[in-house]
């Protein structure tokens, strides 16, 4: 939430301990890639310090269903897979992460974030315990888990807007059936067939 372009650890290092830099670069990266801290509670945080200023512009219109890919050279980073890449728009190495974020016409808030694991990952448990994936986690589609922030979203109370979907998500007859049961209405994209 500090100033600044890049988001990394060593650049946040360099702003929030200049006279002890490199000391807090090795904190950061702890904290980002061995502290165990909850997720939810993180942006539960942050949504209530958030959601207060984005709604001074104006009441939430939307919700938003969006997949985001990293592109990695490895595959030995958790559900590293050869999948489509939106970042590089083509099929290529990378990790996939399925959020939903709540928008107005000013500004938009992620409030669930999940990284979605292939099947592949989830049939090989050696794999997946060298990774540090928890045991016993299933494989689940993107739109599963688009499905599960959804009604996370509904019992939270979370102010409401039309669920916006492209057509990776609005192919999904569960996922829109769900959302009509829910009292959401959408608007997906679809496939020209």
């Amino acid at each position: 939430m500090l100033p600044g372009e890049r988001k990394s650890v060593e650049p946040m290092a360099v702003r929030t301990a200049p006279a002890r830099t490199a000391a807090q670069h090795q904190s950061l990266l702890h904290f980002v890639g061995v502290a165990t801290w909850p997720n939810a509670e993180v942006l539960a945080k942050v949504r209530e310090m958030v959601l207060p200023a984005i709604e001074k512009d104006g009441p939430i219109e939307a919700w938003i269903i969006d997949d985001t890919s990293f592109p990695k050279q490895g595959k030995h980073s958790v559900g590293v897979q050869h999948q489509y890449c939106g970042q590089l728009g083509r099929q290529a190495n990378c990790q996939v992460t399925v959020s939903l974020s709540i928008a107005n016409h000013a500004a938009s808030l992620p409030v669930a974030y999940r990284q979605y694991l292939p099947e592949v990952w989830t049939k090989d448990r050696a794999r997946c315990k060298n990774a540090g994936v928890p045991k016993g986690t299933k494989f689940m589609a993107k739109s599963g888990i688009a499905l599960e922030q959804i009604r996370w979203a509904c019992q939270a109370g979370l102010p409401r807007g039309v669920v916006l979907m492209d057509a990776g998500y609005g192919r999904d007859s569960r996922l829109r059936t769900e959302l009509t049961s829910l009292g959401l209405t959408y608007v997906a994209g679809i496939l020209p067939s």
